[in-house]
């Protein structure tokens, strides 16, 4: 039987085939992510909406009551303690005064020179209002501590009510945590239940098409569907599901790989036989067994697969004839006569060298 023979094309096409069957893959991987980013953007739970369920209305009504009393309690102390600071600083320049007053009093004193009593009169004045500044900073300094008292009352008051509602706030929490998770796995399933059938339908083209010429168009489409369907796998279930999902997924594609190679060896199509003749005939080793075929100028001569490329063949053959040859090892005819031009040709491959003669 006549092997099929197609052509390579030039390498411009084939590098061409490569090139368009990788952007076809990566073209299918970017479709399919925009179902998976339309199911992806479905809303899921509320924690508002949730956290309204369990939280006690009153509590953060008196929360948010709290939060504004404590905060106008802070600007009123902030106004007290301005106030503060500006009699202080009243308080300061008049007690520089008295000061400067009671010098000359003494440099007075010391002269015998009286007080006037306009001077008296400043005198008595200015101490008068360092009294009165002095009461007022006092006063002052009374009503902030206790507006502190009440805002510290108040910020316990805030604190308890912050602590109930986050113990009712767990609750809540947990729900919302269920929820997600429900949401995810319903994203999951949904995304799986657009990508398994087309990776199924996928899986089921290449095997019935893989001779196909339009084989790397299927090749791609499942390549970029498989890579998608692990990324979703991955991006939805947990670590300890996805390693048992991966390595249940590998075993299936290593055993059928497996049994794929056996059966090629066991029962061999008549392409891959003639490439294993041809290749075993290219570096003179017998195709079924792999004994050295030393016909003509090699025949004196040792080699194996990894050194026959590094061998001196010697280039004078004499009257040497080419004859029928016989492997010594394993019995196979590697060599006979053509019986269109009766010359000796490779008995194993389909074609005689001399005259093309086709040989089932």
């Amino acid at each position: 039987m006549k092997p099929e023979v197609t052509s390579k094309g030039t390498w411009v096409h084939r590098f061409a085939i490569r090139l368009f069957t990788v952007a076809f893959a990566v073209l299918v991987y970017w479709v399919l992510g925009f179902f998976v980013e339309d199911i992806r953007s479905l809303p899921g739970p509320d924690y508002t909406a949730v956290e309204k369920k369990h939280l006690d209305k009153e509590l953060l009504a008196k929360q948010e009551s709290l939060a504004k009393q404590i905060a106008e309690l802070a600007r009123q102390i902030e106004n007290q303690k301005e106030k503060q600071r500006v009699v202080g600083d009243s308080s300061r320049s008049l007690q520089q005064t008295i000061g400067q007053l009671l010098e000359l009093q003494k440099l007075g004193m010391q002269k015998s020179v009286a007080f006037s009593t306009t001077e008296q009169e400043n005198f008595t004045r200015s101490l008068n209002l360092f009294l009165d500044n002095q009461r007022k900073y006092q006063e002052l300094s009374q009503t902030v501590s206790e507006m502190l008292e009440r805002k510290q009352g108040l910020v316990r008051e805030k604190d308890l009510a912050a602590q109930e509602l986050e113990r009712q706030r767990q609750p809540a929490r947990e729900e919302f945590s269920l929820l997600s998770q429900k949401h995810r796995m319903k994203l999951a399933l949904m995304q799986l239940a657009i990508l398994v059938p087309i990776l199924a339908l996928a899986a089921l083209v290449i095997l019935k098409k893989r001779s196909s010429i339009y084989s790397p168009l299927f090749f791609a489409f499942g390549a970029a569907t498989l890579i998608k369907v692990a990324m979703v796998v991955h991006e939805y279930f947990p670590s300890k599901c996805f390693k048992y999902i991966l390595i249940g997924g590998l075993l299936l594609v290593v055993a059928r790989l497996l049994i794929y190679f056996i059966r090629a060896i066991a029962f061999p199509k008549a392409q891959w036989l003639l490439r294993q003749y041809r290749e075993a005939y290219e570096r003179f080793l017998c195709p079924v067994c792999e004994y050295p075929i030393r016909v003509g100028p090699r025949r004196f001569l040792f080699w194996t697969r990894r050194t026959v490329n590094k061998m001196v063949v010697p280039t004078d053959r004499g009257n040497q004839e080419e004859e029928a040859y016989t492997c010594p090892s394993c019995g196979s005819r590697l060599f006979d006569e053509c019986p269109s031009c009766h010359k000796i040709r490779h008995a194993m491959l389909p074609h005689c060298s001399h005259c093309g003669a086709e040989k089932n």
